[in-house]
């Protein structure tokens, strides 16, 4: 399966999007959009920022957990990762957000 952006309606009735790799793992999530337009913008900002290393924040959560977000130009967060169990899965995930970033997006809201 190839990698791509799965934009789709939360419980809320927000939008929101993921990147999933080719394994189907998620490697990236948004924020909650008003309207899908706003989440299919965040698609186009994760691959116009996502190739470039220091658009990346490396970061340690309050356990001790390695993550990362990716931020805009404008300093906004695009979308944050998961929690990994250690540095090296963190910058694993960001090589994946690299490499994938140009994926096609598949609209699930309808």
């Amino acid at each position: 399966m190839a990698a791509r952006y799965e934009v789709s309606t939360a419980s809320n009735g927000k939008f929101h999007f993921v990147l999933k790799a080719g394994n189907n793992e998620v490697i990236l999530s948004s924020q909650m959009y008003s309207d899908k337009s706003g989440a299919m913008a965040g698609c186009e900002s994760v691959a116009k920022n996502g190739t470039n290393d220091a658009m990346f924040e490396r970061k340690m959560s309050a356990k001790d957990q390695p993550y990362f977000v990716l931020k805009a130009g404008n300093g906004q967060i695009i979308g944050n990762s998961e929690m990994y169990t250690a540095v090296a899965g963190r910058d694993n995930g960001i090589e994946s957000v690299k490499k994938n970033c140009g994926s096609e997006i598949k609209d699930l809201t309808a």
